[in-house]
């Protein structure tokens, strides 16, 4: 893979490019120091993949990723050393359409290449996006569904451009809105908790980490917290589960989605947001097959027009939408 790296430190800019020559697949085509000069050089030069660091001078990474995805887009992962002081800046960087975000590895430790171990899966994972195969085509038996059995749910799911893509869909919805929400968002476990805390901060309501165990409720809004997938049972309650280990993202749309068609014994609505690559299509198509309707957001209103547009392509969506009108459509279902 050609890989670009956008740092000011160069104790950074070696320990990445340390990182990445432990896969010799992959080859640094260009550094840039600031923003500015990443978006000229990405203007000549587009690589597979930039690794893009927040805090620099002249341009921050978050004006760069804007920038970079509006005039010249690739795939973009945020690479920071501090991520708590971060967290806000990493979810707008992600909703301008960055993937995906890790820590810089660290030189002089014990064991270097364990060091880079999550860089170079978070690269193996765009890697597998970027050149995706079509999915196989699964099926759901059918479990008979008692209207009123169960809280009305939104399944909601979302990758690059996705932060941003809740918050305006999240403020939308009125409060007392009468729907249980559970999101899964591409996003690694260690900034999951700093996520939800964001939403629920800039949009008023209660957003927390789901819970292993529990049943999704009206009122609350549950983000899959942990690099393991999020399904939900039988019985009506979450679990989190390392199966299916073969899916790239962890934790899977396609896997939160296939349950909810499998086993939701209520009234439900599939959402699938902005987003790289193919998770949910196949999902959101099952929650279709089982009677529920499904959105799917429009291209015009997407950060990146990948996911949503795999739905509208097999035909998974019963509605295109602008992300500004989902809010309401989701009202006038459950609002009655």
């Amino acid at each position: 893979m050609r890989i670009a790296i956008v740092n000011d430190v160069p104790m950074a800019v070696e320990a990445l490019r340390r990182a990445v020559a432990y896969e010799p697949a992959h080859e640094i085509v260009w550094v840039a120091s600031n923003g500015a000069e990443a978006v000229r050089l990405c203007a000549e030069n587009i690589p597979d993949l930039i690794l893009m660091d927040l805090i620099m001078p002249i341009m921050d990474g978050v004006e760069a990723t804007r920038r970079i995805m509006a005039e010249s887009p690739c795939a973009i992962v945020i690479v920071t050393i501090d991520r708590q002081q971060n967290v806000h800046r990493v979810f707008e960087a992600m909703g301008y359409g960055a993937l995906d975000v890790v820590d810089t590895p660290v030189l002089g430790g014990s064991n270097p290449k364990e060091a880079a171990a999550p860089l170079l899966r978070k690269i193996l994972n765009i890697g597998w996006l970027i050149g995706q195969s079509e999915k196989r085509v699964k099926t759901v038996s059918t479990h008979p569904r008692v209207p009123g059995t169960c809280v009305k749910l939104v399944a909601i799911g979302s990758s690059a451009g996705g932060p941003a893509a809740l918050e305006i869909l999240l403020k939308g919805l009125p409060k007392g809105f009468k729907a249980a929400i559970v999101l899964v968002q591409h996003v690694d476990q260690v900034f999951a908790a700093g996520m939800a805390e964001w939403l629920s901060s800039s949009c008023g309501i209660n957003v927390r980490l789901a819970r292993d165990g529990e049943t999704p409720q009206q009122g609350v809004v549950l983000l899959a917290g942990t690099n393991h997938h999020i399904r939900l049972l039988k019985n009506g309650t979450l679990a989190y589960t390392a199966e299916p280990v073969n899916e790239i993202y962890r934790p899977s749309i396609d896997v939160f989605f296939e349950s909810v068609a499998q086993y939701w014994n209520g009234e439900a609505v599939g959402v699938l947001l902005t987003g790289m690559g193919r998770d949910g299509a196949q999902g959101l198509k099952l929650m279709r097959q089982q009677g529920f309707l499904t959105i799917a957001q429009d291209q015009q209103s997407s950060s990146v027009y990948g996911m949503p547009k795999a739905a509208a392509a097999i035909d998974a969506a019963v509605e295109i939408r602008p992300l500004g009108s989902i809010a309401s459509r989701l009202q006038e279902v459950f609002g009655k």
